[in-house]
């Protein structure tokens, strides 16, 4: 779905002050970065990638985007400014990692360079791809990590905020490692495996003047049969409508009787409600003495990762988990706080053009932004994460000895040697076209699980992980304290 106006009003602005100055067609370089990682987690799943390299292919402005955007700003009365506007199309060059790959705070998840008023005109878009999605995948992962292996399906559509968030995070989600998705949408549209059964209200729908418990019970006995016949081999039953242990579980085992002597096996039973822990091993130990060992239990209802890891520490017997809300909203901490922030410009100087590197300074240390073109070097030491390196662009890989310094406490450091460096940003969108093929889930969903298999189970501990080693190259640092002092140290006298 294309969103020509998928910007914010000041990206209009300032790209008309720029062309009023005569540095529009500058070329600038600009990051899309995190500073602070979701639920206090030292890393983000980079997810979006696909719909960025489609919503540049489909940006742009007609007419009728033209004579709104002139309704709303008058004073702009320039008509070769709105004649730039209707020949908008980004010939710049994007680099990106690979879509699911594992990123920590201020490594650039994108490096957008092109003229400085078209990549300008790109923020919100962007922005609003990535943090969205990197947002979702990364909670899914949480959650997955706390199944520890079981299987965990994505049923929040509902409780989406919106109908794009419920389909793109359905994608993200798979990609951060669901098994499945109940948004049959983004089934059809990603080719994502979907899931469901059915809901109380199936159940409740066969309570027809219902008076006492005996009724009720006899009640949901009718719709249990009636599924069961529409789906003899995908029979799986919501027991908790009224009562797991008087009705809903007595009546499933009588159902499931009834396949099986028709050559059918149940899947089994979900419980919506109630202590997921005690309910559990009440369903386990009627399944299993009833004949059904196989018969799978699926608990949902209000999960995220903490609640899946207790009730796996309490030995709940739960063989797949359903979340929503929590997954889909990322409840706990509902936004990625990416930026895009200006890195190198063009200018003029005796003459000369050259790329300058000015930084955002701040009282706040987290708000100050790194100089120039940078790419991201992943080290890895027998296959596993021991530090990333950003480094500028037009420096060498790192070989031999390197000594890691944190870039805020340098006394904290460390050698590593023997390793792989890897470069993550890579060319994704040159010059009007993209460079790599369509990203389908499964292949970000692989990538993510690779790069995730890179970490230590300390970097992926749910509570207070272990800090992952960033570091700045030499280069790269010096740069940065040199742009501080130009614009921020006063001279002593």
């Amino acid at each position: 779905m294309s969103f020509p106006l998928l910007f914010d009003f000041y990206e209009l602005t300032m790209a008309y002050g720029y062309f009023r100055a005569g540095i529009h067609e500058r070329t600038a370089v600009f990051d899309l970065f995190y500073r602070k990682g979701p639920f206090e987690h030292p890393y983000v799943l980079f997810v979006g990638l696909e719909g960025v390299l489609q919503g540049i292919e489909n940006f742009g402005f007609g007419e009728d985007e033209i004579r709104y955007l002139q309704s709303v700003a008058p004073q702009i009365r320039d008509e070769q400014f709105w004649d730039l506007l209707r020949r908008f199309r980004f010939h710049g060059t994007i680099y990106a990692p690979e879509e699911g790959t594992v990123m920590f705070p201020r490594e650039p998840m994108l490096r957008v360079e092109g003229k400085l008023f078209e990549v300008q005109l790109l923020e919100t878009m962007l922005l609003t791809y990535v943090n969205h999605q990197s947002l979702i995948a990364t909670a899914a992962h949480r959650m997955v990590e706390a199944a520890a292996g079981k299987p965990v399906i994505e049923m929040g559509a509902r409780r989406a905020q919106g109908v794009d968030a419920a389909i793109d995070g359905a994608r993200a989600a798979y990609i951060g490692g669901v098994s499945k998705t109940a948004t049959t949408e983004a089934g059809r549209r990603f080719g994502i495996p979907i899931t469901g059964t059915m809901a109380h209200s199936f159940v409740l729908a066969f309570h027809r003047d219902v008076r006492s418990p005996d009724q009720a019970k006899e009640a949901e006995l009718q719709a249990f049969t009636a599924y069961a016949e529409a789906f003899p081999d995908q029979c799986l039953l919501v027991v908790d409508t009224t009562d797991v242990e008087r009705s809903g579980l007595p009546n499933a085992i009588t159902v499931f009787r009834k396949l099986r002597e028709k050559g059918y096996e149940p899947i089994g039973v979900r419980i919506d409600s109630g202590d997921l822990a005690y309910l559990s091993r009440v369903c386990r130990k009627a399944l299993d003495e009833a004949g059904f060992p196989d018969a799978q239990i699926i608990a949902s209802s209000d999960l995220d990762e903490f609640v899946i890891r207790d009730l796996l520490a309490q030995g709940a017997p739960i063989d797949a988990f359903g979340v929503g809300t929590n997954l889909i909203t990322a409840r706990s901490d509902p936004a990625l706080g990416g930026v895009y922030k200006l890195a190198a410009i063009e200018w003029e100087e005796n003459g000369e053009r050259h790329l300058s590197t000015p930084i955002k300074l701040s009282e706040n240390p987290t708000k100050v932004t790194l100089p120039g073109r940078k790419n991201v070097v992943r080290l890895l030491k027998d296959g596993q994460f021991v530090g990333d390196l950003i480094m500028l662009e037009d420096e060498e890989d790192p070989k031999g000895p390197l000594r890691m310094i944190h870039p805020e406490y340098r006394w904290k450091q460390k050698v590593v040697t023997d390793y792989e460096a890897i470069r993550l940003l890579r060319p994704v969108y040159r010059d009007g076209r993209r460079l790599i093929d369509k990203i389908t889930p499964d292949t970000a969903r692989q990538t993510a699980a690779q790069s995730l298999a890179q970490l230590s189970p300390e970097h992926r501990r749910l509570h207070m992980p272990h800090e992952p080693h960033v570091d700045l190259s030499d280069a790269l640092y010096e740069r940065w304290m040199a742009e501080i002092h130009r614009r921020r140290m006063e001279k002593v006298q």
